[in-house]
Order: structure tokens, then C-alpha cells, then sequence
């Protein structure tokens, strides 16, 4: 564990005056925006990677497809 001294918004701090464990809560709500950035920056790379190669992507499907085709007449 790591001790911090943090600061935050009054309207926050109200927020959080009714909790019982304010680090806890804290660590949690970090931990789940953490995960949701973490998630975020994958779908951002995957849709990236999509766009890079859709082209090739389309160019291979219309190959797959004569291929697929052959024969079948």
C-alpha cells in the first residue's frame, strides 16, 4: 500500500463525506477508469489497424471469392 495525500474538488469531498472507507472507494473508482482508458486505447488501436488494411483487406475477399467460385459452373 501506498499513502497519498491527494486533493480534490470541495463538491468531491462532499460527496465522498458519507462514505465510510473514502480510500477504498477512491481505489476502486480509479481502478475502473483505468480499466475503461485501458479498453478505450485497444479500441483505438484495433480501429486503427481496421482502417490500415481494409483495402487489402477488400482486395483479399474479392481474391477469396473468384477462388471460391472456380469450378461451379
Amino acid at each position: 500500500m501506498a499513502r497519498l495525500n491527494i486533493t480534490l474538488p470541495n463538491e468531491i469531498a462532499r460527496k465522498l463525506a458519507d462514505k465510510h472507507n473514502k480510500s477504498r472507494f477512491i481505489a476502486i473508482a480509479l481502478e475502473e477508469k483505468l480499466e475503461r482508458e485501458r479498453k478505450e486505447k485497444i479500441e483505438n488501436l484495433l480501429l486503427e489497424g481496421y482502417k490500415a488494411t481494409s483495402k487489402e483487406d477488400v482486395k483479399l475477399h474479392a481474391n477469396w471469392e473468384k477462388a471460391g467460385l472456380e469450378g461451379w459452373d
